[in-house]
């Protein structure tokens, strides 16, 4: 037989009745402390909190969920296709936001499916089926079905990156153009002249903002675009790609890796030639992941701080749950490069154009890759970047 709501609740109300009877308390204004109403007095509330802990009381949650029609979770579709579903950006991601929903009193509901229609099923066995209050997206595509479906239902959601559908929601990102053109002028100043780019597969915004800005800083140089590559972001992928450019008539001397897992796989690949990393040849990688200091050479890198950015976006869906609006909740974070070994100057015995770069600009537009409206970092793309964190218009 199946309980009722009345069933549900009655623990619950023997509990608050205690606590009424020992306070000498209606329980109506104990379950309005415990709530945390503030037309209750706040000694009142705190009488009533300090006799909860005492007995050890613990409300009903799913009673509490159906009187206020609410899951009180949230959900996480993850990738179920190979090269991604381990991929270590989600395991950071989720060892972020976890805890973090957790002191916001919500539960984290998290779904497998490989893109496309299977992973369109979970959203709408998610958000029709009332089982979240609000979803968390990762690694947005430049025309992700996902957003879009969540817009078209007016859902709750908050996203890590940026998409190409206009209508405002909340999320997270990090300046990935800024961040590939700081990185590319870095190999510039050190007098590289054919830089290359192994990049992840198109269709997904962050290779578009990071090849956005390897082409402006090699533009603004004067610089010819060098070989560029899309793959998965693997460490196999950044492997075979990297031999198909050590193998060009002219191979570059320096690459740009839209990820440190494709760095690594270069690394692998540059070794087996027999060229050493930051001597015969100059790599950068995206994303600082703990084994990005490990690798040999240690790799120059960009920080990506994915424990911030998932306590941010927690922050912000507890917001929109609360009734901000998701055009309020747009941030930009700029980047931060990490020097370490990989990257160096130019190999001498490699013949290639000597003719100087030009300046780079140092304008303080605001590039044409950031949304109207969305709090920018005070940075430059194209100058130094120390800022960590996100400046508020």
């Amino acid at each position: 037989m199946r309980a009722s709501q009345n069933d549900l609740e009655r623990p619950v109300q023997v509990s608050l009745r205690a606590i009424a009877k020992r306070l000498d308390l209606s329980v109506t204004t104990v379950s309005r402390a415990l709530g945390g109403f503030p037309e209750v007095a706040a000694a009142t509330s705190a009488r009533v909190r300090a006799e909860a802990e005492r007995i050890d009381y613990r409300p009903n949650q799913l009673a509490r969920r159906l009187r206020h029609g609410r899951s009180e979770a949230i959900g996480l579709v993850l990738p179920a296709e190979v090269g991604q579903f381990d991929d270590p950006f989600f395991l950071r991601l989720l060892a972020a936001v976890g805890p973090a929903l957790q002191r916001a009193g919500l539960d984290l509901l998290v779904m497998t499916a490989r893109p496309g229609a299977e992973e369109l099923r979970a959203y709408r066995h998610l958000i029709e089926g009332r089982r979240v209050d609000g979803m968390l997206l990762a690694r947005t595509r430049r025309d992700d079905p996902r957003i879009r479906y969540l817009l078209d239902r007016g859902a709750v959601f908050v996203a890590h990156g940026r998409c190409e559908d206009k209508r405002p929601y909340a999320f997270v990102d990090i300046d990935g153009a800024a961040a590939c053109r700081m990185a590319t002028e870095r190999l510039i100043g050190f007098g590289h002249r054919r830089i290359g780019l192994i990049n992840a597969a198109p269709h997904y915004m962050f290779a578009h903002h990071r090849e956005q800005g390897w082409r402006a800083a090699l533009a603004a140089a004067d610089l010819p675009r060098g070989p560029i590559r899309h793959a998965e972001p693997s460490e196999e992928a950044g492997f075979t790609l990297m031999r198909a450019l050590l193998a060009e008539r002219v191979p570059p001397t320096a690459v740009v890796c839209a990820t440190d897992r494709l760095a690594v796989g270069a690394l692998h690949a540059v070794s087996l030639a027999g060229l050493r990393a930051g001597r015969d040849i100059s790599l950068i990688g995206y994303d600082d992941l703990p084994m990005a200091g490990c690798t040999d050479p240690p790799l120059t890198t960009i920080e990506q701080p994915v424990a911030r950015a998932g306590a941010r976006l927690v922050a912000m869906l507890v917001a929109l749950l609360g009734g901000a609006a998701p055009a309020t909740l747009r941030e930009i974070w700029p980047a931060r490069l990490i020097p370490r070994a990989s990257d160096g100057p130019a190999p001498t015995h490699v013949g290639q154009e000597t003719k100087p770069p030009s300046p780079v600009s140092q304008g303080t537009k605001t590039p044409s890759h950031v949304p109207k409206g969305t709090k920018t970092p005070s940075h430059v793309p194209g100058g130094r970047h120390d800022a960590t964190h996100p400046r508020r218009a």
